[in-house]
Order: structure tokens, then sequence, then C-alpha cells
């Protein structure tokens, strides 16, 4: 079938161009020879007047064009794999899907057991990959490369449907041993002592930390690592600071000398979220783990 003169079998291989770039990866996704490839790419530089594909060094780049198209072929492919699919009956027994979620380390220590636990008493045949939140989260799951992204409702990206999980407030841990902190911590003994605090690779900050610095408050800080259940251990043996999920406080308390003391600043209550892709709202065995994972949020509240 053409349109415009193009022929539209044509935008699967370049879907895969401009997402591989690279001639003999593209092929091998598509389980075409690189023969075929290499040919549909000369018949897309004719069609768009461009190389799309240039060499630049030992490695292929994009030219400003190819650029210009990787989100909207990737948004008219899925459309169209939307609109003419077949959605089959999702059976959770029998099925040996693999989803693909995006989730943070607290997620994944938080929420991932209750719902391992509640998927493999249904569904033993279900694999799940979890990945890390670094690069372009969105980006992945507008790209289908993910199934759904947990986060925290104040950093969700727009344009794709999400609903809430479940919700986490915050406690200050200190060493259990420390004399230097009492009961309670005034917000002028919070300002005063040294903090130890998460900080992502990427730009992304964590959820207390991107409230903190919103209020124009400056922490002093001991140490920054990039984990935040290396938060809890680190406060041991001194006398610092480590504004800490709630949920993973409590974790860490019962195998820790820790205590944990209210925060002296009211942090808004974190409101963990689903999202998925808006073409992928009818998915069944997307609704079907959505609601698995509504069911763990619940299972967690209650703890």
């Amino acid at each position: 079938m053409r349109f415009k003169r193009l022929d539209l079998n044509l935008l699967v291989a370049l879907d895969a161009l401009l997402r591989e770039r690279n001639v003999s990866r593209a092929a091998d996704g598509l389980n075409l020879s690189q023969s075929a490839m290499s040919n549909a790419l000369a018949r897309l530089r004719d069609y768009f007047n461009d190389d799309l594909l240039v060499q630049v060094g030992r490695k292929m780049e994009l030219t400003p064009q190819a650029e210009s198209l990787v989100e909207s072929v990737r948004d008219i492919l899925l459309r169209i794999d939307t609109a003419i699919a077949v959605q089959p009956d999702f059976v959770p027994a029998e099925s040996k899907r693999t989803f693909t979620l995006l989730v943070s380390e607290y997620t994944t220590t938080v929420l991932i057991p209750a719902l391992l636990s509640l998927v493999h008493r249904e569904a033993e045949h279900i694999a799940f990959r979890f990945l890390p939140q670094t690069g372009s989260p969105e980006a992945m799951l507008t790209s289908g490369d993910a199934d759904l992204l947990i986060m925290p409702e104040a950093f969700i990206p727009p344009g794709h449907p999400f609903e809430p999980l479940y919700e986490d407030d915050f406690t200050c841990v200190v060493w259990r041993d420390s004399a230097a902190f009492g009961d309670t911590l005034s917000v002028d003994q919070y300002l005063a002592a040294l903090h130890i605090i998460t900080e992502f690779t990427t730009a992304r900050v964590s959820y207390e930390g991107w409230f903190i610095k919103r209020h124009g408050v400056e922490r002093r800080i001991a140490a920054i690592t990039p984990s935040f259940l290396t938060l809890c251990p680190l406060v041991v043996g001194t006398d610092c600071v480590a504004t800490v999920h709630s949920r993973i406080a409590r974790q860490a308390a019962r195998a820790l000398p820790i205590r944990l003391l209210p925060t002296p600043m009211e942090i808004p209550t974190l409101v963990q979220t689903v999202q998925w892709h808006k073409y992928r709202s009818q998915d069944p065995g997307l609704k079907w783990l959505r609601h698995r994972l509504q069911e763990a949020a619940r299972l967690i509240q209650a703890q």
C-alpha cells in the first residue's frame, strides 16, 4: 500500500533504522537480510531526498531530518498497531507475556514484592523486566519499549493517562547512639545538621530534595549517594541526618541501630502513580496488570 508515493511497508524499516541507527541491527530486529534493509534505506533516502543515516567516525548518526522523524514515525506505527490489532482474551494462568516496567529502587523495594507474590499465585508463567528510570522514561513509554512507568505524581510526564497507587511520607533518620539529637528535630536543628542525601546520575532529583529546594532551603551536605537504600546505613556511627521515605525507614529500623524522627517541616505526601501509553488503555494484559498493582498497593497501605 502506498501513501503519497511512500510504500507504507517502509515505515517499519524506517522506524527500525531510526531506533537502531545501524543497518545490521535494524535488519536483525526485523528478521531481514542486511541487503534487504540496505535496499529499504536506499528507497527511503530517495523518497525523503535525505541521507537519513550518515557515517560519522566508526558509527552511523541520524541527519537532522531523520532526528525530526523519530517520534512521529513511532507514533504513527503505534496508532496503526492499536487501530488494527485484534486484542485476544488475556488468560493470566496461560499467558507467557513479559511485562517491562520502569521503576525506581524505592518502588522495587516497597511495592514490587507484593506484586510478584500476587501475580505468581495467579499467573506463574508471566515474567517481568524491571528497568531503572535512567535517560528518558517518557521516551521509553512513548516508543513502546516500556509497558508501564511507576513514578511520583509530581514528576509524571504529560500526555499519557495515569492513576494513583499509594501514598508515602518522609521521616528523619539518625544514628541511635548519636547525642546530637533528642526525640524531635526543630527546623533550626535540621538546617544546622549535616545531611546524607540522594542524587541521581540523571538530572532528576529526589522528591524530598525537590520540595526542600523549591522552598529555598539549603541543607549542609556530608555525603551524596545514588541509592535510597544506602541512606539509613550511612547515618550509623555519625551525627548526620537522612530524610527517607517512611516505608524504607521502617524496614531499615528492624535491622539497623537507627532512630526515626518526625520531619520538622511538612513535606507533602508522596503520591506514587502508574502511567501507561494512551494508545494502550484497552490492552487486556495491561489492564489486568494495573489491577494487580492496585491490589498490591492496597496490601502495603494496610501494613
